[in-house]
């Protein structure tokens, strides 16, 4: 059934990001959007175009994207998720959809962006998790790792953490938490900031493990953002650590947060 009113509506989206070449669509190459768009589009029976919170890079996972998209059909919640995972792979899953007022905007509306990176930090390899997590079989000093960590807190210039083919216009970021645990053999580093330059966590990420295996002198972080040089910092971890698991957004949105209890996760 249509109706002539047009309705918008937010989606919370999870996916391995391990078989595709990131979030935006591409010509040649399969993606993320690409596909969610294609299944909306049937259960809506129009063109459906969605836009994200986040666009993650190849390989990098997802609890937490949210996006958006406006249709005039109508149909159940249940008939939207169900339907649309029915012709989505078993690598991606819309997990709940929630109707939001024309003002929402999945990716302007939001205020900051949780992201979590995992390490297995074990002398072996793991045959499970080799592609949802980045193996450093040396042993990280955590406590150096957090020290450092603290200089990036507040608003900087991040030039240093920035990938080379970035398009934004301003370098400068403002990171709320920075944090690094560990679990057993895992090593996990929680970010969170208003929002993050193109490559920017896994940079910051690969800086902070030269770090934890004391490659780097006291106080490299701070040093780092004084000198603005993205040659000087970490090499960029891989991507297959990296899951974006959390966006906030102002509570009158009232949108749900993520079902996911996963230690490693949330």
């Amino acid at each position: 059934m249509i109706k002539n009113n047009i309705k918008r509506f937010a989606l919370g989206v999870e996916y391995d990001g391990s078989f595709y070449h990131g979030w935006q669509s591409q010509k040649t190459v399969p993606t993320i959007q690409e596909e969610v768009e294609k299944a909306l589009s049937i259960i809506a029976n129009h063109k459906i175009d969605v836009i994200c919170a986040g666009r993650t890079d190849a390989g990098v996972h997802s609890i937490g994207q949210v996006i958006h998209f406006s249709t005039t059909t109508i149909r159940k919640k249940s008939s939207w998720i169900l339907g649309t995972n029915s012709y989505l792979s078993k690598y991606i899953s819309i997990i709940w959809i929630k109707e939001v007022s024309e003002h929402f905007h999945a990716r302007y509306s939001a205020i900051t962006r949780s992201y979590r990176y995992i390490i297995y930090n074990y002398p072996f390899r793991s045959a499970i998790f080799q592609d949802k997590s980045n193996h450093v079989y040396k042993i990280l000093n955590i406590d150096k790792m957090n020290f450092e960590a603290q200089f990036l807190l507040g608003e900087h210039d991040f030039t240093s953490f920035r990938g080379f083919n970035c398009q934004s216009h301003s370098p400068f970021r403002k990171i709320i938490k920075l944090n690094i645990w560990r679990h057993e053999a895992w090593v996990i580093i929680d970010i969170v900031a208003n929002s993050f330059l193109y490559h920017m966590v896994r940079n910051i990420v690969g800086t902070l493990i030269e770090i934890g295996l004391s490659k780097k002198k006291k106080f490299w972080m701070k040093e780092l953002l004084q000198r603005k040089n993205r040659s000087d910092a970490g090499s960029t971890a891989p991507a297959k650590g990296l899951y974006l698991v959390f966006v906030q957004y102002p509570l009158y949105f009232n949108l749900p947060n993520s079902s996911c209890d996963s230690i490693f996760l949330c």
